[in-house]
């Protein structure tokens, strides 16, 4: 069970239905982070024969990983039914929070864009460091809590302005200063999180909107205000994104915070720590030797 409850997933489910007949069409940002994703697995000198994609959406990032880290056999699997049916291969409905794999089945795990609307992050990592085999790598990415700052700030003002308080209109997102220890939480080894922003502009911050539900990733959270936003506060909002956060050519920009999960289930081949008071030379010592600058 989750310890805390943040995200409909039923609603989560059901917007990813809707999404997977319009992804194509809105889904930049998953095809972006996919490719991204891919490129991080040149970088490991291993060959991973079994591989299981968490939150596979229409097959993005089974198609960018085509012909990378050795990847003989990979199993997709998302949260909506709709998506797994249109992702090519091997693919199956299943809940990221209630994992259906048995203990040491793969030698890779990835998830593109997708544990971010996890409730229990902690519970859903540590399955997934269950499901891999020892020395078997997670390769993930997320949205963090500084996406989209640029609407969720627009929206805030214009709540107030016109009606007299805010609601949550933007998800809450995992902050980068947690994803680590998250991962050494869950059991793994040699965690990194990497932290990159992905810019897209907008002639209309209301295409920003629409692109949102394309790729089923509106709004999701329990505490969301519900119904449609009142027509004078949405016009405000858009109004006061064109005056904050346009650039010199009068496009809206939009920022996506993507945070890029690495790391390992723990092997006795793999690099450990020098254990506490194992070193040769003293911190005074070291000091003591280094040149001195005027």
């Amino acid at each position: 069970m989750a310890e805390v409850t943040v995200f409909d997933r039923v609603q989560v489910r059901r917007q990813r239905d809707r999404a997977a007949a319009t992804i194509a069409r809105h889904g930049f940002l998953i095809d972006e982070a996919a490719e991204r994703l891919a490129d991080r697995l040149l970088d490991v000198k291993r060959r991973f024969p079994v591989a299981l994609d968490l939150g596979c959406h229409t097959g993005q990032l089974a198609r960018a990983l085509a012909g990378r880290g050795g990847i003989e056999r990979l199993i997709q699997c998302d949260l909506s039914p709709a998506m797994a049916r249109a992702a090519a291969g091997v693919a199956l409905a299943a809940d990221e929070e209630f994992l259906p794999f048995a203990a040491e089945s793969f030698d890779l795990v990835t998830s593109n864009l997708s544990l971010h609307w996890v409730n229990d992050l902690p519970g859903a990592l540590a399955q997934i460091n269950r499901s891999l085999k020892p020395d078997g790598l997670l390769l993930a990415s997320m949205l963090g809590g500084e996406t989209l700052a640029e609407l969720r700030r627009s929206l805030i003002e214009a709540e107030t302005e016109v009606e007299g308080g805010a609601g949550q209109r933007v998800s809450p997102f995992a902050e980068v200063r947690d994803a680590g220890s998250l991962l050494q939480r869950a059991g793994f080894a040699l965690p990194v999180v990497d932290i990159d922003a992905i810019a897209v502009a907008y002639a209309d911050p209301l295409r920003l909107l629409a692109d949102l539900r394309g790729m089923g990733e509106a709004n999701a959270a329990i505490g969301r205000r519900r119904g449609f936003t009142r027509r004078e506060t949405l016009l405000r909002a858009m109004q006061i994104y064109r005056e904050r956060f346009a650039d010199a050519a009068g496009r809206c920009v939009a920022t996506f915070q993507v945070l890029t999960l690495t790391a390992w289930r723990p092997h006795e081949s793999q690099q450990r720590p020098l254990a506490r008071g194992s070193g040769k030379s003293s911190l005074a010592e070291a000091l003591r030797d280094r040149p001195q600058h005027k």
